[in-house]
């Protein structure tokens, strides 16, 4: 781990070290130690986003700006409720390269944290959590959003078309969680209207009527008799 190389004037320039050399006091120990091992730092503010990553011996700083369709403050405050999605530009590449991402922002109630997940880099374990939930509304609207990603790869293979390979290995990813999430909902849905079919078979067995028009008879008649006793005491 080279320190005697860090491009101090662009560390500077963003302010995650001082004038002095000295590293910034939103950074902890930890921190310090992870960015100079080749972690990257994150930077939010509303709905910009800036990483920043050591390369090349830690001689080089790679610096990469998003913009998202969201700002985090209100990423963050209705994660709480449901499960946030967000569309994000890489406004550091150029025209000619793909520069979109899509995100989901899931609330974990142990540790009272919000945990970013990449619908391509982390889409096994994304589909795993939602599934887990039980949530049909939920597993819908993921769906949806796994639809949107999967129309918009579709077009970029056509626009890019030097990419083409990396983009349908993408796809094919979106495409497989895709399918994997219309059969746990088409499960769902059959559970569910069995479950009505079931209580309205209840309701119109036959049986059911039968049982209860026969017990309604043996009860009137027991009150016949109780009637026709209680008269005859009365005499």
């Amino acid at each position: 781990m080279n320190t005697n190389t860090l491009p101090t004037d662009e560390l500077k320039k963003y302010g995650i070290i001082n004038e002095d050399n000295s590293f910034s006091k939103k950074l902890n120990t930890e921190d310090i130690q992870k960015f100079l091992q080749g972690y990257t730092i994150v930077a939010d503010h509303d709905k910009n986003r800036a990483t920043f990553q050591l390369t090349d011996n830690n001689s080089k700083l790679k610096v990469i700006f998003l913009e998202r369709d969201k700002n985090i403050s209100e990423i963050l405050e209705n994660s709480k409720n449901n499960i946030q999605y967000t569309d994000t530009e890489n406004v550091s590449k150029s025209a000619s390269e793909l520069n979109f991402e899509k995100k989901a922002f899931i609330f974990d109630k142990e540790t009272n944290q919000v945990v970013e997940f990449d619908f391509i880099k982390n889409a096994r374990e994304l589909t795993a959590i939602i599934a887990d939930k039980k949530n049909t509304e939920e597993l819908n609207r993921y769906k949806t959003e796994l639809l949107k990603l999967k129309s918009f790869l579709q077009d970029k293979i056509d626009q890019f078309p030097e990419m083409a390979k990396e983009i349908t290995n993408d796809l094919n990813i979106v495409s497989k969680e895709f399918n994997t999430v219309a059969g746990i909902s088409e499960k769902q849905n059959h559970s569910q209207k069995r479950e009505k079919s079931d209580i309205q078979l209840n309701v119109n067995d036959p049986d059911v009527y039968q049982d209860a028009n026969r017990i309604r008879e043996e009860e009137s008649q027991e009150q016949d008799e109780e009637i026709q006793k209680s008269r005859g005491f009365r005499r």
